[in-house]
């Protein structure tokens, strides 16, 4: 009997630690300083943290071509920036498409 007791115990010991490291796993911790150009050249688009109970850390999240991550300060006006330069980007795609779409149709 004790030793199914302390086999359940461990198993649930395990699962609880398991589920513990999850819930920060998405989460900034802090701020990369800068980005060069060479590495801003390859954002492709962004998301944000807002503070909530998984997450202390207001942060603008840049995802780069090759699925690489960096957590940035949304107060820095260089931020700012590559968040417009991503939405043009985004924007300037979404327009060639279109159009490659339309000549194929018409």
């Amino acid at each position: 009997m004790r030793l199914i007791t302390l086999f359940f115990l461990v198993i649930g010991s395990c699962v609880c630690l398991t589920l513990a490291q999850g819930i920060y796993e998405d989460c900034c911790l802090r701020y990369v300083r800068h980005l060069s150009k060479g590495i801003q050249r390859h954002a492709v688009k962004y998301r944000f943290q807002v503070p909530d109970g998984d997450c202390n850390l207001s942060a603008v999240i840049f995802k780069m071509r090759r699925g690489r991550e960096f957590c940035t300060d949304p107060r820095e006006t260089w931020v700012l920036d590559l968040m417009k330069k991503v939405d043009n980007k985004k924007l300037h795609r979404e327009d060639k498409k279109r159009r490659h779409a339309d000549r194929l149709s018409g």
